[in-house]
């Protein structure tokens, strides 16, 4: 690879609208594609290289405007084909050089990691200037109202810690409601974010809800339906979008389906599932487990009921009556696969049809939890909750807690300790091989139910945690933020982190950290290069990361550190200086110096120096 990521003195490329005149066109629609090249970069001539109906075509990148210190360059091209796989070559005596979504090689590299244009339409645009808010519903707020206690259930006071493993574990219900939260959401709305993110609210026999016993109903003890309607009401009004969370995976072995399935073999249930002579329940579990039957979607019955149907459950949700703005799906990258079947690209394509049916601008995002490239291709999950791509390599760079084990990442030892410019080439093994409309449709986080919290991750470093969340909200994608995180929460493994949030006494809240996440959230919220802007590495060393976020209307520079550093960022080379800072370290001039004793993040608004010429 002749590029690294800590020089990025060599041509530039990304999906963004600078550099793409239009990410989803239609089929025979002409596309300009553009290039950005340092004018140290020498070479002869330069080309754009794509596959129409599976064959090779190159096409001649002209000069479209030369500064003093880089230059543009482009070439139009007709998209002939529903996804166009295209990368650009440079040529001279004595070289030739590629330039894929991986960077720049000076060999010849396969097809796998070219940036991508699909000619269909992409992800809700309201996406791009949101910013979530994920609330596990047992443990965010309690309204007072008296629900009845389930069989399944061990109550808890609100303010006691989870006990964790013990064989209470998923039974520990503290009480949180649909109401509490409708009573919180002058909160919500301070803290800036403008869409909640619910796991399961459908009846089950844990307080996860995983395990749903109906999709038909909100489980009544958080409200039931009742509830819903007042909240999507209440957040409609405060302009708050809500996702559901939905497991096409997996029922509970509550369901209903299960009952008439097991009762009556002849029974289009019966179909609903796989059955297994030799375990004891007589089904197949999702690992092995009997609460949660796997789903058999060879039933075209199963498919019509889940999404395909009129009255199906993915559409019912998202109808005016319920007003769900989207799905965050659970397991996506399982669903529909057991054994020799491998159902799940049809399932996958189903509910993205169903929800397109019936709600266009309705958000599909999938737990993909081991990275599968196909399921973001564009014609599917709109994107992922970014693990893999994002929360996976942050971790690896910012822990500090060795008791943290790796087992979120399906790793039977520790989280690896990483450097700066392993972090990003993580990042960009990720996002090199999706579309950039799937990254920028992505969920990032930096933690959520299933995971130990960041704030426990960085052993309580305030300023370590500061610097993440920094990060997150001003990384590509579309941030979430879980309950609690914002003033400080701790808990080192899923069941741990299902922290209550003491609404009574604030005075262990981290007020400080609170105000500063306000002001990040309302960055990202408001910030053009942030919602419509790029990706381009400037600076990337062991313990710090310097990005550039830039769109039609302006450029930002991101700095990130994880401890002390003393260095100098000069931006001449991208004919840049910083003209205003918005957060962090002041600056100005094209020379920045960074001297601080521990971790740091900053993000500055720059401007060319450039005259320009031609």
């Amino acid at each position: 690879m002749k590029s690294t990521v800590k020089n990025s003195l060599f041509p530039h490329h990304d999906g963004s609208e600078l550099y793409v005149s239009n990410e989803a066109p239609s089929i025979g629609e002409n596309v300009t594609l553009k290039v950005r090249i340092p004018n140290t970069y020498t070479f002869a001539r330069a080309f754009v290289r794509l596959y129409h109906d599976g064959e090779p075509r190159s096409f001649d990148l002209k000069q479209a405007h030369k500064g003093e210190v880089e230059s543009w360059w482009s070439a139009k091209v007709s998209i002939k084909n529903l996804s166009t796989s295209y990368r650009f070559v440079f040529v001279d005596d004595g070289k030739y050089e590629w330039l894929n979504a991986a960077g720049v090689f000076d060999y010849d590299v396969h097809s796998n990691n070219d940036f991508q244009i699909v000619a269909l339409p992409s992800y809700p645009e309201w996406i791009k200037s949101s910013v979530f808010y994920q609330i596990f519903p047992d443990r965010f707020a309690k309204s007072g109202q008296k629900h009845e206690t389930p069989d399944w259930a061990y109550p808890r006071d609100w303010n006691e810690p989870p006990s964790g493993r013990s064989k209470y574990t998923g039974r520990e219900l503290y009480g949180g409601d649909l109401m509490g939260v409708e009573q919180h959401l002058d909160y919500v709305s301070e803290l800036g974010v403008n869409g909640i993110y619910f796991t399961p609210f459908f009846p089950a026999r844990s307080n996860h809800r995983y395990d749903a016993s109906s999709f038909d109903e909100v489980d009544p003890i958080l409200g039931g339906n009742k509830a819903l309607f007042s909240l999507v009401a209440a957040a409609s009004k405060r302009k708050i979008r809500l996702l559901g969370d939905l497991t096409s995976n997996h029922c509970g072995a509550g369901h209903s389906w299960l009952a008439t399935a097991i009762a009556d073999k002849k029974s289009k249930e019966r179909g609903y599932f796989y059955w297994d002579k030799s375990v004891k329940h007589g089904y197949v579990g999702w690992w092995d487990l009997a609460s949660l039957p796997k789903l058999n979607f060879n039933s075209q019955a199963l498919r019509n009921a889940m999404y395909a149907g009129k009255d199906s459950i993915v559409k019912k949700w998202l109808s005016p009556k319920f007003g769900m703005a989207g799905w965050r799906i659970d397991v996506g990258n399982m669903t529909g696969r057991l054994g020799a079947d491998d159902l799940h690209d049809e399932v996958m394509h189903g509910i993205r049809k169903a929800m397109d049916e019936v709600k266009p601008d309705a958000w599909l995002v999938a737990e993909n939890g081991d990275f599968v490239a196909s399921d973001l291709n564009g014609l599917g999950w709109h994107g992922a909750m970014n693990y893999q791509g994002f929360m996976r390599p942050v971790w690896n760079w910012v822990n500090k807690n060795s008791t943290i084990g790796g087992g979120f990442q399906g790793l039977p030892f520790q989280m690896p300790k990483i450097n700066g410019r392993q972090l990003v080439e993580s990042m960009m093994q990720f996002n090199s091989a999706i579309p950039w409309r799937s990254l920028v449709a992505s969920m990032v986080l930096l933690d959520s139910h299933d995971t130990a919290r960041m704030r426990t991750v960085v052993l309580a470093d305030k300023a370590l945690h500061l610097s993440a969340m920094a990060m997150m909200l001003t990384y590509p994608g579309v941030p979430s933020i879980f309950a609690g995180d914002e003033i400080g929460l701790e808990g080192a493994w899923g069941e741990d982190s299902r922290r209550t949030i003491n609404w009574e006494n604030r005075s262990e809240w981290d007020h400080e950290f609170l105000g500063e996440v306000k002001k990040l959230v309302n960055l990202r919220r408001n910030r053009d290069s942030l919602i419509h802007g790029g990706l381009r590495w400037v600076a990337v060393e062991d313990d710090y990361i310097v990005y550039l976020r830039e769109s039609k209307k302006e450029s930002l520079l991101v700095f990130i550190c994880r401890k002390g550093v003393k260095t100098r960022i000069d931006l001449a080379a991208y004919g840049y200086r910083v003209k205003e800072t918005l957060y962090g370290a002041s600056a100005k001039g094209s020379k920045i110096s960074i001297n601080c004793k521990g971790a740091t993040q900053s993000v500055w608004v720059v401007e060319s120096n450039q005259k320009r010429i031609g």
